[in-house]
């Protein structure tokens, strides 16, 4: 057989370096991360983001809203649909109820002892009851004295265009606010034009005003909500604040840039003045029957046992208003949909007393996170190695926006999430494509190039590792397989051109299946010959085992072929096989317009060499002695000799693998071949002569020996160092 010359040429495939390919895939990431953020600054211009903002806002409130309340201060007494019910059945109550009914829940919520009592009504109107209604209500509320009752402040709506003068002005004072008023535009200032006042004759009861307008966000949602607003210069509470101030009337008030100041406690405010309470469930507000409070007063003034016991108001905040559907006072919030207006003041209450607002994260910093995160999701797509890890990577980092913003708000800041979410997303579609684009003719190369070569298996991880088939080699240990067929020039010339095609076509299909079943990479072919190794591209531990075991099941594979092949070829078809274990260079070899997935190194030719060696002995598989000692102890294999190999100094040990049930039935003809081959190195050439004639006939290395004992008898060697030299290729 002819010496290992360059492969034959595969297809043509541009050279990627190991460096090469992770700068490409650095600068498609780059380039994704930017274009992932530059959608999210174009959407962010539309305003499309908006809403997928405001809705991912609820779900974060409502996934992470407390259910208790954090200071157990603030109670709520509903007319609900229950109460209305009550008072037509029982007392013929019709709607509007009479307003000494409000003065009832006052006197029970003085019986109790409430820190201030806070009604979300609004008495624009005289009573239809007349003048004495509306002055029960005031007496009532004179008799508490911690009454604050609603205003309402508008832009549009209101008849009140400056404060009555039948009011006593509001003595609030917020340090601060004429500039902070100036520093907003004209249309976000909570300065309102027109104001719907109590009835003179209702507001007399209360000790102070609170306002109870609220602006929307866009979709109908109350998210945020002033603290304050002016009216006709003065500074208007808002209800929350104003039950605030019942109970701390000399706290000191100021308003900066970006917070409202309550004593020692500073309220972040967001650009247009509001404040973000911290949304809770419904459930952390006790809440008790407008019904239930009535009955219980009555009860008390009789003698009777109360349906409620007043202390549950002992010094709590009393929040008055209506829940029932029919009275049209819900108002959409974050955590409970639909919630009645009350509810909403409540949160704020809840918060001011805790002092547990969330404050808005600056726009530097959402930037910030927002094309880190871009840019993370494009490098981490662009650098990961095949689907898997991809995949993977589009898992992680879809929902790592939402799991920040989560942590942010449990730590008090609304983090955006939209427009994250929006770069993360067009971040990682832009990788895909470019990698689909970029590398999908990479992928086809690979899949066309190799998979006459490689198992399906090694060609996906080439697929996932591009640069392992760079232009140019890498030294690494392999186990080189040649393989030739006996006197095939003999076949060749017996078959005509279609006959020697099929045959060979047969043959070579059959051992190269077997050789890809067991991870090894087909160099090429030459005619009838077949060159393969092991452990390259992908790492193979057990690589010297892998083609050991291949070669003797080609070997057990041609023996099954025979019979087809007989008829055809007219003889016995023999296969040789070398193996050779040891350090070549491996690579893609050639020009950058084409080249060869291949070996070249001392190594390889050994390798060749062992091949044709076995016709020296007879024998059909040969390893070599690092091949032996590398397949470790799963396969058996007999010693054949030290033999002196053309292009090499040093001898090479030599032996014939085989599965250990062949070693175990042969065991005693071994034990004869080792004593033979014992007796041989010593230079004792007769007892080896008598040794190998033994088992010569059913042996063909032993029978090999025994011609060489003769020469050496007939002819002693001069200097004999137990080696056989092969005096050709």
């Amino acid at each position: 057989m002819s010496q290992p010359t360059t492969a034959a040429a595969t297809p043509a495939a541009p050279p990627v370096a190991h460096r090469d390919v992770f700068q490409k895939r650095l600068r498609h990431g780059l380039t994704a991360g930017l274009v992932g953020l530059a959608a999210a600054w174009l959407l962010s211009l539309t305003g499309l983001t908006d809403a997928f903002e405001a809705r991912s806002f609820d779900w974060r409130a409502r996934l992470l809203a407390p259910k208790t309340s954090a200071t157990d201060a603030v109670r709520l007494i509903l007319l609900d649909q229950a109460s209305l019910d009550w008072g037509a059945k029982e007392n013929g109550l019709s709607w509007p109820w009479p307003r000494e009914v409000y003065g009832i829940i006052l006197d029970f919520c003085r019986r109790g002892g409430a820190a201030g009592v806070a009604f979300d009504v609004l008495y624009t109107e005289p009573s239809v009851y007349g003048v004495t209604d509306d002055a029960a209500l005031a007496d009532a509320g004179k008799r508490l004295d911690k009454l604050a009752l609603a205003v309402f402040l508008g832009r549009e709506s209101g008849k009140d265009t400056h404060w009555p003068t039948d009011l006593p002005a509001s003595s609030l004072t917020v340090a601060g606010l004429n500039s902070w008023l100036a520093s907003l535009p004209p249309d976000v200032a909570p300065v309102y034009p027109k104001a719907a006042f109590p009835v003179p004759d209702v507001a007399s009861g209360a000790r102070v005003l609170g306002n109870v307008s609220q602006k929307s966000d866009p979709d109908g949602v109350y998210r945020r909500l002033s603290l304050f607003g002016v009216f006709d210069g003065r500074p208007v509470p808002a209800l929350p604040l104003a039950a605030f101030l019942l109970k701390n009337p000399d706290a000191p008030l100021a308003v900066s840039t970006d917070a409202f100041h309550l004593g020692n406690a500073a309220i972040p405010l967001d650009p247009w003045g509001r404040v973000i309470p911290r949304w809770r469930t419904a459930e952390a507000f006790p809440a008790v029957s407008a019904a239930a409070v009535i009955q219980s007063e009555l009860a008390l003034r009789d003698g009777g046992a109360p349906t409620l016991d007043p202390e549950i108001f002992r010094d709590r905040y009393v929040l008055f208003g209506f829940s029932a559907p029919g009275l049209l006072d819900l108002r959409p919030s974050p955590v409970d949909g639909d919630s009645s207006g009350v509810e909403i003041h409540a949160q704020v209450l809840e918060s001011l007393l805790s002092g547990d607002f969330l404050h808005d994260a600056p726009p530097l910093v959402d930037w910030l996170l927002t094309a880190v995160l871009s840019l993370v999701a494009g490098l981490a797509v662009s650098l990961a190695t095949g689907a898997v890890a991809g995949a993977a990577c589009v898992v992680l980092l879809v929902p790592l926006p939402g799991l920040i913003a989560l942590a942010a708000y449990a730590l008090g800041s609304w983090q955006p999430l939209a427009l994250p979410e929006t770069a993360v997303a067009a971040s990682l579609a832009t990788a895909v494509l470019i990698g689909y684009a970029t590398e999908g003719r990479q992928k086809r190369f690979i899949k066309t190039a190799f998979r006459q070569y490689l198992s399906p298996a090694v060609i996906e991880q080439l697929i996932a590792h591009p640069e392992r088939m760079s232009l140019g080699g890498e030294l690494r240990e392999l186990t080189i397989f040649f393989s030739d067929l006996q006197g095939f020039t003999s076949i060749s010339e017996g078959l005509g051109p279609q006959e020697l095609t099929a045959f060979l076509n047969t043959y070579l299909t059959a051992m190269t299946d077997i050789i890809l079943e067991e991870g090894g990479t087909v160099d090429k072919y030459e005619g009838d010959a077949i060159i393969a190794f092991w452990n390259a591209p992908l790492d193979q531990p057990d690589h010297a085992a892998r083609a050991v075991r291949t070669a003797l099941r080609c070997q057990q594979k041609l023996a099954e072929m025979r019979p087809l092949f007989d008829p055809i070829v007219h003889r016995e078809v023999i296969m040789r096989v070398g193996l050779n274990t040891g350090a070549a260079v491996v690579g893609n070899m050639g020009s950058n317009s084409r080249f060869d997935y291949t070996m070249l190194g001392d190594a390889v030719n050994l390798a060749s060499r062992l091949e044709g060696i076995n016709k020296q002995f007879g024998t059909r598989t040969m390893i070599s002695q690092a091949t032996r000692e590398a397949m470790g102890e799963t396969i058996a294999a007999r010693t054949l000799a030290r033999v002196a190999v053309v292009g090499r100094a040093e001898p090479v040990v030599v032996s014939e693998p085989m599965w250990p049930k062949q070693a175990a039935e042969r065991a005693e003809t071994f034990a004869v071949y080792a004593r033979g081959l014992d007796a041989f190195t010593q230079g004792d050439f007769a007892a080896a002569l008598e040794q190998f004639s033994q088992i010569a006939d059913s042996d063909p290395a032993a029978a090999s020996y025994v011609g060489r004992c003769r020469e050496h008898l007939a002819v002693a060697p001069e200097k004999w160092i137990g080696v056989c030299v092969m005096a050709s290729k």
